[in-house]
């Protein structure tokens, strides 16, 4: 049954992902009745789908590739959600909702076979630092949308073309608060989860635990995280320093995922 609510959660995002283009690019608010209910729904069924996944006996944790992408798109669905509900701008869901239309869509119907007989995998542990650290990508990601939209806002306002434009974005004191409120809320769950996984990673792996690349890179990803925030904070960063800035340390995390490929800690074959 979990692929099922999965499946209709996949839906639901599609059909918030299709809403929101009218509500958001054309000044046509009555759609944001259709996008965010779906979204809404969508992430209840996702929810459940996720629950029942883990108290499976063969899906304990969202360890491999396409269960953590789920765990993903639905942390991308909540944060639309949130920031819906904070600053009443659906303008973000343009690009997080197909995202998370697209993270959900190969688990519900490629659902992988890998597993993993990791050192307290079935002690909740290992979810946590999985989630948190989804929870740091989401946030990064959120705050490089709102830079971009940033940005965009910023380049039709010196041009004075606001008054020729139908797509409605929030001011710029807004855009920038989620920007900077998603950075903030990203590095807490960044650092508590590569702590986590640091822990459990030395009880199964020891030492050579910290020559695998995907370690190395993931704790210069939370440098430049903390020298990201800094810098804006310190420097006041805005625009396209800020765009540029965002984008580095979501090229670091890329390399991140990529380095998975090459990872002995994370790597779990199939039996």
């Amino acid at each position: 049954m979990s692929l099922l609510w999965l499946r209709v959660a996949v839906f639901l995002y599609g059909v918030a992902a299709l809403a929101v283009l009218p509500a958001a690019l054309y000044d046509r608010p009555r759609w944001r009745h259709v996008a965010v209910p779906a979204v809404v729904a969508g992430l209840l069924f996702h929810f459940v789908s996720l629950a029942e996944m883990l108290n499976a006996a063969h899906h304990a944790l969202p360890v491999e590739t396409h269960e953590t992408q789920s765990l993903f798109g639905l942390l991308l669905a909540l944060a639309f959600l949130l920031v819906y509900w904070r600053f009443r701008t659906i303008a973000l869901g343009v690009f997080l909702l197909p995202l998370a239309f697209l993270m959900g869509l190969l688990p519900a119907f490629r659902p992988g076979l890998e597993s993993t007989n990791l050192p307290g995998l079935h002690s909740g542990w290992l979810f946590l630092h999985i989630g948190l650290l989804l929870a740091a990508y989401a946030a990064l990601f959120v705050s490089l949308v709102a830079s971009v939209l940033y940005l965009v806002q910023e380049r039709r306002l010196k041009s004075k073309s606001l008054t020729h434009q139908k797509i409605r974005l929030p001011p710029l004191e807004t855009i920038d608060s989620i920007a900077v409120r998603a950075l903030l809320f990203g590095l807490p769950c960044m650092t508590a989860g590569l702590l986590i996984g640091a822990f459990l990673a030395e009880l199964a792996y020891g030492p050579r635990y910290f020559g695998d690349p995907k370690i190395v890179l993931a704790f210069a990803m939370w440098l430049a995280y903390i020298g990201m925030i800094h810098i804006r904070r310190l420097s006041g960063l805005r625009g396209r320093r800020a765009v540029y800035l965002s984008s580095f340390v979501f090229l670091v995390i890329l390399c991140v995922w990529a380095s998975n490929q090459f990872s002995a800690v994370h790597r779990f074959p199939a039996p």
